[in-house]
């Protein structure tokens, strides 16, 4: 169980005062411009010894993907740009940052971007999320009236302007490149890669994209030091994660806890159990709704990180948890979210466009049984021309959660079609 000291978001549910004044009493903006002046290798080396892996799904370490910007500018600006996108369904954790904790995250841009060379920075925010928006864009104002933002940035001698473009809701834009697109006004479409937008990015210049929550725990590691953030975790998975547990839990939150917490103790301590205790537990979605499910008594005793998940065939993903008991209809809860993903596929690539609508026209039929059992398999081939065929990993993320399902929950969809068929007789 994590320690209150421990904790990197001190003001998570908004019980405390979210000003720069509440912030700086909680620790936050404490020695900032000694954070800068230690240099930048100083702060790139640091986060890749502390661990910290990318909190937006991919996993990619932090400290790894900074280094990748060049260290001499050839005439162009760099930029960092913050994925406040979060569009991913079961996924609400960067919101609590953003409304609650909005210093951490508006820190950690100034020092992310003095690492990477950058005079400016972009955060994305979904289109969706008013409040959460002029929560954020309040901190914005308050942080440039305290000079700690804009010219000589927190006394540093760094010159830094932060920006906060809010997108019109659409989920592709949390791809980084098709995010980048948005943010230079053109349609949220993704690009080819290479090249990487860390050789041409935003504008054709260096960028890096990362997720809110991997920006916002930047000054406390580098305050509190590599290894404190190591200790959290198993090795290859450190550091304290914001986990987000909704569906069928007694008492659904957002909470702060170590890496490789078992799922039981997230569940019995944070959550209060499952509804209507563990027996009653069907499926588990570890990591957001683009992960493969996991049949309940697998997830039993899992461990809560990237590599424990991989091995039990999903992800941790965003570290949303969609807790699923007895009542539900699995096949109806996948074909809800193959929906979602027809829905947002933004058509550029034919196997996507098409393979999503086709997909969720065959999930239609199989929440009614009105199938054929040899088309569960055709389905699960589907999945398979779609997956890995992409631009991005939207077609992934759309033949992820239909394969999870074949694979945990075959009988359930065989039972259906039988029981149809007899039904017809």
């Amino acid at each position: 169980m994590l320690k209150d000291q421990d904790r990197i978001f001190t003001n998570l549910y908004g019980m405390h005062d979210r000003s720069l004044k509440g912030a700086q009493a909680r620790g936050h903006w404490d020695g900032t411009a000694a954070i800068i002046q230690k240099g930048r290798d100083w702060i790139i080396d640091t986060m890749k010894a502390s661990g910290l892996r990318g909190r937006g799904g991919a996993g990619f370490p932090t400290g790894l993907k900074w280094s990748f910007m060049p260290k001499e500018s050839d005439g162009r600006p760099a930029y960092l740009v913050v994925n406040a996108d979060e569009s991913e369904p079961g996924t609400c954790k960067d919101r609590e940052i953003m409304r609650h904790d909005p210093h951490t995250l508006i820190e950690g841009c100034l020092i992310a971007s003095f690492a990477m060379n950058a005079n400016a920075c972009y955060i994305y925010i979904r289109g969706e999320y008013i409040r959460e928006r002029e929560a954020l864009q309040a901190a914005i104002d308050e942080a440039y009236d305290a000079g700690m933002l804009g010219k000589n940035a927190a006394k540093s001698g760094w010159d830094f302007d932060l920006y906060l473009h809010h997108g019109a809701g659409a989920y592709i834009c949390g791809e980084e490149t098709a995010l980048i697109e948005s943010l230079e006004g053109k349609k949220g479409m993704p690009r080819m890669k290479p090249p990487f937008p860390a050789g041409a990015g935003l504008y054709g210049c260096p960028t890096t994209v990362n997720n809110v929550e991997s920006i916002a725990v930047v000054p406390t590691i580098l305050r509190r030091g590599p290894e404190w953030f190591a200790g959290f975790g198993r090795p290859n998975n450190a550091g304290t994660k914001l986990f987000a547990i909704s569906g069928h839990v007694n008492n659904p939150c957002v909470v702060e806890e170590s890496m490789s917490i078992s799922f039981e103790e997230l569940i019995d301590k944070h959550c209060g159990g499952i509804r209507g205790g563990w027996d009653n537990l069907k499926a588990v979605i570890p990591g957001g709704s683009s992960v493969p499910c996991v049949r309940g008594e697998n997830m039993r005793d899992a461990i809560m990180d990237f590599d424990a998940l991989k091995e039990k065939g999903s992800s941790l993903g965003t570290a949303a948890v969609i807790v699923m008991d007895n009542s539900t209809d699995m096949i109806k809860a996948i074909w809800r979210l193959s929906k979602f993903y027809k829905h947002e596929s933004c058509g550029q690539c034919t196997p996507c466009r098409e393979g999503t609508g086709w997909m969720m026209r065959v999930m239609d039929r199989l929440v009614q049984g009105n199938a054929s059992v040899e088309e569960i398999d055709m389905l699960f081939d589907v999945t398979k021309q779609v997956e890995g065929h992409t631009i991005c990993a939207l077609g992934d993320a759309a033949a992820w959660p239909i394969q999870g399902l074949i694979k945990n929950f075959r009988d359930e969809i065989e039972d259906r079609i039988k029981g149809r068929a007899i039904a017809a007789e």
